[in-house]
């Protein structure tokens, strides 16, 4: 009996593996593979570092809207959970507001690319100082109200508008009352954000109501399905115990 040639053998083989691969299965986008590092950065914080090293690599490579929103989303995180500084801090959110804004010029109808433009450049300016950061003002007031066009129903922009106008002065914009009207809307949307949590909890504190601070805390220290379990467990429970400890000192 004669052997088959080599050449034909494998492509047979080759044919063989396609019909037992599964059908749709693709290669993941590396926004798709960046999404899936962060949500795990509780278990390594390193993770935000190779998830960005992918994103810049990327972006080398494409322009894709999705790499730059997720890119914008990693610069936030890394600032708030990996920069060593406050310059390293500024780097990284100025990096993810100007991704933010190249992806919001691409796709302007994008909830997704306004909000981490938003996110970004709402914590340049904390970081920076409000009074230093003043020309951020108007570009910053209007994204939130496109956000709240936008997606009226995320449970992320109503605390991104809470924070905003509980963290600006009065004289500035500040409304506490409207940042309990969306922090509040926020939990009522989603009772599992905790983020929102934590910060309707310090607008309670910043308005004299302890008791109802203390029980927004410790919801989020009871919370067994936070929806982002990661900042969860870096953030909101270190800044919840934090807040709680601070009020039985005073």
């Amino acid at each position: 009996m004669i052997a088959p040639p080599a050449s034909l053998v494998a492509l047979s083989l080759a044919a063989l593996l396609c019909a037992l691969a599964p059908l749709g299965v693709r290669a993941q986008t590396p926004a798709e593979q960046a999404r899936a590092l962060i949500a795990r950065y509780h278990e390594d914080r390193a993770v935000l570092d190779r998830a960005r090293e992918l994103l810049e690599t990327a972006l080398e490579r494409d322009r894709q809207v999705d790499t730059m929103i997720t890119l914008a989303r990693v610069c936030f995180l890394w600032g708030d959970v990996r920069a060593a500084s406050r310059d390293d801090k500024l780097a990284a959110y100025d990096r993810g507001r100007e991704i933010g804004r190249r992806a919001v010029e691409l796709a302007p109808r994008s909830d997704q690319a306004h909000l981490w433009f938003a996110v970004n450049t709402g914590r340049y300016g904390q970081t920076k100082g409000i009074l230093r950061s003043l020309a951020l003002l108007p570009p910053m007031r209007e994204e939130v109200q496109t956000l709240l066009d936008l997606a009226p129903r995320s449970p992320t922009v109503h605390a991104l508008a809470g924070g905003f106008y509980f963290e600006l002065p009065g004289l500035l914009g500040g409304d506490r009352a409207k940042a309990e009207e969306h922090y509040r809307k926020a939990v009522e949307l989603d009772p599992h954000y905790t983020v929102a949590r934590v910060d309707l909890a310090r607008l309670y504190r910043a308005t004299e109501r302890p008791a109802e601070a203390r029980r927004e805390l410790e919801r989020v220290l009871a919370e067994r399905a936070p929806t982002i379990v990661a900042d969860w467990t870096v953030k909101d429970v270190p800044r919840a115990r934090e807040l709680l400890q601070s009020a039985r000192e005073h």
